[in-house]
């Protein structure tokens, strides 16, 4: 089979093409490179440089399916640039519908967010990947494509970010211990997170583009466990020795992600793990 991943330079991106081309997969990947990395390129695989908007521009060739990874995955930058996060996450996702239906392309499946499950309005980042999954869902009624959605929860893992605005928690304490900083905590540490290892999350991916099932809403991809943030520094404390410094609330910062549902366990087979501490102890 022949798959367009967009976002391909990106942490899941860079995993889910991985295991795409170790199943014998042919793959074309489109990014910006605006949050992946010209390092992630894997060999045999086809890049396209340009931004996922200017999809119908940059990609003409026939593929069988699409994963859209491309977006801008972080809460916090998107206060500070709203428009861009709405141009990738919504825009984006519109764009890359429409090139599916106008050159009949067998299946997409979108990376969703577990924001879905709270207030849309907290974060110009969960609004817009609400209206990207509302995308999703209006072509898949309207133009009857066959479009389906995954929601991600926390996703960790090889070639996750480390430095800059797009790092999430476990990359910034990586970056935090590498540098001999404090592990900063942001409020009270008592969130708790769903913390989904990547090879979870491509298992679940490729399980939902080769499944023949169609969901009405979306596919949960979290492993139904979560820690609160101080339980993951004890983690931490426990392989670096490291210190904790508690940081004020932030605007957008949820109290806890779980998954919500058992599908993707009871129609797929998938069967995801808690690798936390594991992963934490072998970094």
């Amino acid at each position: 089979m022949k798959y367009l991943v967009t976002g391909g330079n990106g942490f899941v991106g860079v995993n889910l093409i991985k295991a795409l081309t170790a199943l014998g997969h042919s793959v074309i990947s489109i990014d910006d490179l605006s949050t992946g990395f010209i390092e992630n390129e894997i060999e045999g695989v086809k890049y396209i440089y340009g931004n996922v908007n200017e999809i119908s521009t940059l990609v003409n060739e026939n593929v069988d399916g699409v994963f859209h990874l491309a977006g801008l995955s972080r809460i916090q930058p998107s206060f500070k640039n709203p428009t861009e996060t709405y141009s990738v996450n919504t825009s984006g996702t519109q764009s890359v519908c429409e090139w599916a239906r106008v050159n009949n392309i067998q299946k997409v499946v979108y990376a969703g967010s577990s924001s879905k499950w709270h207030d849309p309005y907290q974060s110009p980042y969960a609004l817009f990947k609400y209206l990207g999954e509302e995308v999703c869902k209006m072509y898949k009624k309207t133009y009857d494509m066959n479009i389906e959605i995954a929601r991600f929860y926390n996703v960790y893992g090889p070639y996750e970010i480390l430095d800059g605005d797009w790092a999430a928690v476990i990359g910034i304490w990586r970056r935090q211990v590498r540098d001999g900083l404090p592990i900063t905590i942001v409020g009270d540490g008592e969130q708790r997170r769903d913390f989904t290892h990547v090879i979870d999350i491509v298992d679940g991916l490729i399980k939902i583009m080769q499944s023949s099932h169609q969901h009405e809403d979306a596919w949960e991809l979290g492993t139904g466990k979560n820690h609160s943030i101080l339980e993951v520094y004890e983690m931490f404390k426990n392989k670096f020795n490291c210190e904790k410094l508690h940081i004020p609330d932030q605007k957008g910062n949820y109290r806890e992600t779980l998954r919500e549902a058992d599908d993707a366990l009871t129609l797929l087979g998938w069967s995801p793990e808690d690798r936390l501490e594991t992963y934490i102890q072998n970094l």
